[in-house]
């Protein structure tokens, strides 16, 4: 690969790596419906036209557009061109895009981006896996990019992307959850005190209490969340987290 890149979507994540590769020395063609191509990004009219002379595609635009984009780019690829897809789409998406990949002799990665863009840029975290992996990490990675390869199909990069996000997110909703039931009870102080404290003392010891205290004391804590899930109607503040647990806990009661 040489540096010529299209990068397919322009939106916050889309625009810093395409301005970040420029400033590398790249010479990167975009294109987005809704967005304006950024100072040294060669607009382009539709996905064919990007990707038109370039040697690797980036589709940065949302999984619900990932397979119309390699679909609609297909026909301005030149022999040999990769394309990576590093959309936030499901395992099976990625398989799906590299089987469409494959079937017109396309080179495909599917590449996680494992961290947030805004002030990262192109140095973000990045796992690749897939039949191209390799050489598309060597040629991001030689404009400055911090591409990891893991091996395997592609859709094993999803996976683990999305397998952190079920951990991280999850808990982002609970502490959002939990703070706004204390905003609205008057202790919000208190209990953002106890999160930082318990985040802070955290081990590994700590996995380990949290997994096997909710199979020992699943059926204690099905009420207790129950509970929870109650007082937060009662404050006004919606229990999403609080019932998925509650439901969570009794599944674990009901199990074999």
């Amino acid at each position: 690969m040489t540096g010529t890149i299209a990068v397919l979507g322009l939106g916050e994540a889309g625009s810093a790596l395409a301005r970040d590769l420029v400033a590398a020395g790249a010479v990167v063609r975009g294109y987005d419906p809704a967005v304006a191509a950024a100072e040294g990004v060669v607009a382009t009219g539709s996905e064919a036209e990007a990707a038109d002379g370039a040697d690797l595609v980036l589709s940065v635009n949302s999984a619900s557009a990932a397979v119309d984009a390699l679909e609609a780019g297909l026909p301005g690829l030149k022999t040999g061109a990769a394309w990576a897809d590093l959309n936030t789409a499901s395992p099976g998406t990625k398989r799906k895009l590299a089987g469409v990949a494959a079937g017109y002799g396309v080179p495909f990665t599917d590449i996680a981006i494992m961290a947030p863009v805004p002030g990262r840029g192109l140095r973000v975290p990045m796992l690749a896996t897939g039949a191209a992996a390799g050489a598309v990490a060597t040629a991001l990675n030689s404009f400055g990019a911090a591409v990891e390869v893991m091996t395997g199909d592609a859709g094993l990069a999803a996976e683990r992307k999305l397998l952190r996000s079920v951990f991280f997110k999850g808990m982002s909703a609970a502490v959002v959850e939990a703070l706004a039931a204390a905003r609205a009870a008057g202790c919000e102080d208190w209990l953002r005190k106890i999160v930082v404290d318990e985040l802070t003392a955290a081990s590994a010891a700590t996995v380990d209490r949290l997994v096997d205290g909710s199979v020992k004391h699943a059926v204690r804590r099905t009420s207790e969340m129950a509970a929870a899930a109650e007082m937060l109607g009662e404050l006004g503040v919606r229990a999403d987290v609080a019932a998925a647990a509650r439901d969570q806990l009794a599944h674990l009661v009901s199990r074999p």
